[in-house]
């Protein structure tokens, strides 16, 4: 698995696992380990580096994370580093905050030791546990697509095998493996997902549920990417730009398929620096195509407004010689993209 993830990354020279000092991290440790010794993966040279990150959120963290670095040493990784983070509040629940301060850890330190790609140890059982989380928040084909194998310098070999299989490779190389009390805690939707739901869906549906739902993220990473080239091409043919923002006309927005419609909105909303609209703000937003007259604004996250001027309203600024809106592409009224920006701007 790690051999087949390194080759379509193009074999980078060195590589840097990240390292938790749980089984799954720490079994992608031990694999990648054993490259190391060798020195190559298919007869292409490789170094193995190994970063772990303390986030401070429990008590004992840093001794840890101390004693994991000690381990990841004894195999044999060089050099190993402890980075402590410091998790601020973002305004997406506390998993999101330190996944975001952990990324950014794990990205400074590849840049620094000049790694080519980042390993994280998730496995197939995260995976499922990250389709179910999507299903229960009605989220759509991105988020049901859960963890790309790669994504970036980002690479995550485990996908495929099973959490036992971890504790497995860890019991074999005698590694003692620390297990994260939050993996347990029901605070957490995905702490409940783990310990409760998944256990249930297996007793009552029988095995292979994991399975099932992995292969499902496979199948709709497939669609997913389809779906957001051919947005992608759409937006780039509707978008036009403005001082404070961009605008699309919207007879031909209309005559988008919804799948490609709610899509380009997106993406409208993230070119002027918004956030990924849920799909509540979205049809909000779509919605103003069947107003009539102008309409809005409509708030999305990260300050964007988006509002209809309609083709009479142009016309008025026009002939009072205020055109706010260009007019190019006429016969139709706009959808614009503004982003709100705060009072101290």
């Amino acid at each position: 698995m790690l051999q087949d993830a390194l080759a379509s990354a193009g074999y980078p020279e060195r590589i840097l696992v990240a390292c938790s000092g749980g089984p799954d991290s720490l079994a992608l440790a031990s694999v990648a380990a054993y490259f190391a010794r060798r020195g190559h993966v298919h007869g292409h040279p490789v170094g193995v580096a190994a970063v772990v990150v303390d986030h401070q959120l429990q008590e004992g963290s840093r001794e840890v994370a101390a004693r994991t670095v000690s381990i990841l040493e004894g195999l044999g990784l060089s050099p190993v580093q402890l980075r402590t983070v410091d998790v601020e509040a973002t305004g997406f629940g506390p998993e999101a905050a330190a996944r975001d301060a952990r990324h950014a850890a794990l990205e400074a330190a590849a840049t620094e030791l000049g790694c080519g790609a980042i390993l994280l140890g998730h496995t197939l059982d995260d995976q499922a546990e990250q389709v179910l989380l999507g299903l229960a928040r009605g989220s759509g084909t991105r988020s049901l697509a859960g963890m790309r194998p790669a994504r970036g310098k980002l690479l995550r070999p485990f996908l495929g095998l099973r959490r036992a299989e971890t504790l497995e490779i860890c019991e074999t190389e005698e590694l003692e493996t620390w297990h994260d009390p939050s993996n347990a805690d029901p605070a957490f939707a995905r702490s409940r997902t783990r310990v409760e739901v998944m256990p249930l869906l297996e007793d009552k549906l029988g095995p292979g549920v994991a399975e099932s739902l992995a292969r499902t993220a496979s199948i709709l990473q497939q669609d997913a990417d389809f779906l957001d080239q051919l947005a992608a091409e759409s937006y780039a043919g509707l978008v036009n730009r403005a001082d404070d923002g961009v605008w699309l006309p919207e007879d031909r927005l209309r005559q988008l398929p919804p799948a490609l419609r709610f899509r380009v909105i997106a993406k409208a909303a993230a070119d002027v620096g918004g956030q990924q609209p849920g799909y509540g703000r979205l049809q909000a937003a779509e919605a103003l195509l069947r107003r009539q007259g102008s309409a809005g604004p409509v708030q999305l996250p990260g300050n964007v407004n988006v509002y209809r001027v309609s083709l009479s309203e142009l016309e008025r600024e026009a002939s009072a010689g205020r055109p706010t809106v260009p007019r190019e592409g006429g016969g139709c009224g706009k959808l614009v993209f503004r982003h709100q920006r705060s009072p101290q701007h």
